[in-house]
């Protein structure tokens, strides 16, 4: 019996199938430190199976119902996925706040844990394991493949490494040059 080659149009829901699910999950960044999107941070069983003692919401949503844990914080980070939201002024309190949480565990997201949420983990990798900013987006990246921090919030992690380490690990590219230059490779 010979079986029937799947169609396209089945291929590409199971692909969107795996994209949904890999999105509306929680990635592990460090040990006691985990990365979501805001929907599986209001999933109890999220929580209670990961033991979070501590939420950072970065989300910029205040008025959350999060499920009503014994010994469960939440931290609010009130700042919209713009370029210029000054998401810097939190990279110290955030990071304190979560190396003080030493003997539960942290999940920070934001709402689709692609942008303001990494940034922020990213921030706290440099300040308390002493990890570059490219060393910090390269762990946080393996972890979720798909991050991907605004321009605006880039510019600021650069800042705060060279705060923390007096050097830069990155540095910005115009998107216009890396174009021309990838069309330009194209031609040849």
């Amino acid at each position: 019996s010979t079986a029937a080659a799947p169609s396209s149009l089945s291929v590409v829901s199971q692909v969107r199938c795996c994209l949904l699910q890999l999105v509306m999950s929680v990635s592990q960044v460090s040990p006691g430190l985990y990365l979501s999107d805001l929907a599986s941070a209001l999933r109890p069983s999220v929580l209670t199976s990961r033991n979070i003692t501590l939420i950072v919401n970065a989300s910029g949503l205040e008025d959350m119902s999060y499920p009503q844990l014994d010994g469960l914080q939440v931290l609010h980070i009130p700042v919209q996925d713009q370029p210029h939201a000054p998401l810097r002024q939190y990279f110290d309190p955030v990071a304190e706040r979560i190396n003080q949480n030493q003997t539960g565990r942290t999940l920070v997201h934001c709402t689709a844990g692609r942008s303001r949420s990494p940034a922020l983990i990213m921030a706290y990798l440099m300040r308390f394991e002493g990890l570059s900013l490219r060393q910090a987006h390269e762990q946080v990246l393996e972890q979720r493949p798909f991050i991907r921090p605004n321009a605006g919030f880039w510019r600021q992690l650069i800042d705060y490494e060279r705060t923390l380490f007096s050097r830069n690990s990155v540095q910005m590219v115009r998107t216009s040059i890396y174009c021309d230059r990838r069309r330009r490779r194209a031609a040849q």
